[in-house]
């Protein structure tokens, strides 16, 4: 929704008459020495918005208000957090920097705070195109980090006139503590997702496969709860003659390599799905709600992909792969993590052994006796 006030809205300024300014009273340091034993007691980001929201709800008391926050890949702003608002309606809701209020807020990082529309002919007027919408003032702030944009906040009929000018730079100043946060929450996301995370492929790492068979086989304890879903299946692959590669092209290659090993790897899965590098050559696929035959299928899909796939193309070496591959499902092939790795584990090594590039499907009526393997698998 574009609004026809562009040519004010570019002004960047406050819409306001010039008051007085004003000390903030006790009560408007009490809000901020609530703020901030917020920010420093409480790490999870939506209810520490909550706080500071609900803080600037009391204070503002507005007929209607939401957080916009900024989707950096897509470049758009979505609605995370309303008041008074039909969050259904705003659910699928985006905004593209530029695009209406938010829009040119987020754009041009410059707020506008608009006290009576009466006192404004173009919003006026748009309020009264707009009368679902009750609209008595406006005020939408940038929350802004170290020259980015991360999000807007938007009040709808604040009794912004009734206020001292100091009122308006309090509201700045809860932007700044929302910009915290989302900021300090980005952070933490960052290094959590380093944490679990291969930097070689992208996929995650092994210590956290370890993490999620704990909670998927956590949450499969309970056998009304398996009744009602499908186990899982875990998929070992370990790539065929992977050292050649090493020994020929050098271990940049070979790291390129896997790299596009583990592109193709998320490709096939979707977003349904876990990939993991499991260490050196060897990678982990965990199939969430799959039986042995729908697992089966995945599987070969992936086999198909990958051993008819060319790799590092762009320097003209058009390298082929195989891979052999494991296959358990559990409850019927491990009951508890360590078996159901071992199981996996022990059909890769014997699709190694039966001559490799196949797939291997453990049989919970014919089970195999792991024996160690007297080369490197990753050979």
């Amino acid at each position: 929704m574009k609004f026809r006030t562009i040519s004010t809205l570019r002004q960047g300024i406050f819409q306001r008459p010039v008051k007085p300014s004003a000390m903030p009273d006790m009560n408007d340091l009490r809000i901020f020495h609530s703020v901030a034993r917020a920010l420093t007691s409480e790490l999870e980001l939506e209810p520490l918005l909550r706080v500071i929201l609900g803080l600037m709800e009391d204070y503002f008391g507005p007929e209607q208000w939401s957080l916009l926050m900024m989707d950096e890949e897509k470049n758009e702003l979505y609605y995370a957090l309303s008041s008074g608002l039909d969050t259904d309606v705003l659910a699928d809701l985006r905004i593209k920097p530029g695009e209406g209020i938010a829009g040119y807020v987020a754009e041009s990082g410059n707020p506008l705070v608009i006290p009576d529309v009466n006192d404004d002919p173009e919003w006026r007027l748009f309020a009264e195109q707009h009368p679902e919408m009750h609209l008595q003032s406006i005020a939408a702030l940038p929350v802004r980090h170290s020259k980015r944009t991360l999000g807007v906040l938007m009040l709808h009929n604040s009794k912004l006139d009734l206020m001292p000018d100091a009122s308006v730079s309090f509201l700045r100043v809860l932007c700044d503590y929302t910009a915290i946060a989302l900021e300090n929450a980005r952070q933490v996301k960052l290094v959590h997702h380093l944490s679990i995370t291969d930097d070689c492929t992208g996929l995650f790492n092994a210590r956290y496969l370890y993490t999620l068979l704990e909670e998927e086989i956590s949450a499969l304890n309970d056998p009304q709860i398996l009744s009602m879903r499908p186990g899982f299946s875990l998929l070992f692959l370990d790539l065929d003659h992977f050292k050649t590669v090493n020994d020929t092209h050098g271990h940049l290659v070979g790291s390129r390599l896997l790299a596009e090993v583990g592109s193709l790897i998320k490709r096939v899965l979707g977003p349904d799905h876990a990939a993991f590098r499991y260490g050196g050559d060897e990678f982990v696929v965990l199939m969430r709600g799959l039986n042995k035959k729908e697992a089966r299928e995945l599987a070969g899909k992936l086999f198909q992909e990958l051993t008819s796939s060319t790799f590092i193309t762009g320097e003209h070496l058009n390298l082929r792969l195989t891979a052999s591959f494991g296959l358990a499902t559990f409850p019927e092939d491990g009951q508890d993590m360590h078996g159901i790795i071992r199981a996996a584990d022990t059909m890769m090594y014997k699709a190694k052994a039966d001559g490799r590039n196949q797939i291997a499907v453990a049989d919970a009526n014919a089970p195999q006796s792991f024996v160690s393997p007297k080369v490197s698998r990753h050979s």
